[in-house]
């Protein structure tokens, strides 16, 4: 067994009661994190997963697309015709996976592109199919949004844009000092 596995069901029980009092102290408002589960990035990354794999599945199912094909879709109808290299930026994917999901959508005859010489894509956009089949994929993708939302009130929506908002803000920012100090230390 691994040192870190919980051996019997009285440890178990006394985790799980930690836990929670961890989860109290965190909702009234507690700063101090005493697990990874208290971290904020830990947090949202559950909360995005978790609505992530529940996309996917039924992305798969009404539509037989994966998450990274739907993302694919929603960028090229939002801000096409990009480059690959764009795409993979926007999407934050590396250029050899987009790279494969977009010759799988060309493949199905949902994104079309001109290509160079080499006959690699330069401009991709999506093909009457794929505009059609994005707006199945984004009335989908409201519905979703809506029940998660409606969770929140009003006042609670806008509260909650604003604080994403403002995490984003802070996270690009920490971002970039990162990148800098990195660029500082490798010289």
């Amino acid at each position: 067994m691994a040192p870190t596995t919980i051996r019997t069901a009285a440890a178990r029980k006394r985790a799980a009661v930690s836990g929670k009092k961890n989860d109290e102290a965190f909702a009234r408002g507690a700063t101090k994190s005493t697990t990874i589960r208290d971290l904020l990035a830990y947090r949202l990354h559950v909360v995005a997963n978790t609505i992530s794999r529940s996309a996917a599945a039924r992305y798969r199912r009404e539509f037989d697309v994966t998450l990274g094909e739907w993302r694919t879709i929603a960028l090229l109808a939002g801000y096409g015709p990009l480059g690959l290299n764009q795409l993979a930026r926007q999407s934050g994917v590396d250029r050899g996976q987009i790279s494969r999901i977009v010759a799988g959508l060309t493949e199905r005859n949902f994104v079309t592109g001109t290509h160079d010489l080499k006959g690699k894509p330069v401009s991709l956009s999506l093909t009457g199919k794929g505009r059609k089949l994005f707006q199945g994929l984004f009335g989908a993708a409201l519905d979703r949004d809506e029940i998660f939302l409606g969770a929140l009130s009003a006042k609670e929506r806008a509260q909650f844009d604003g604080m994403l908002n403002k995490i984003l803000d802070v996270a690009r920012r920490v971002e970039n000092a990162e990148k800098e100090k990195s660029a500082g230390s490798s010289a």
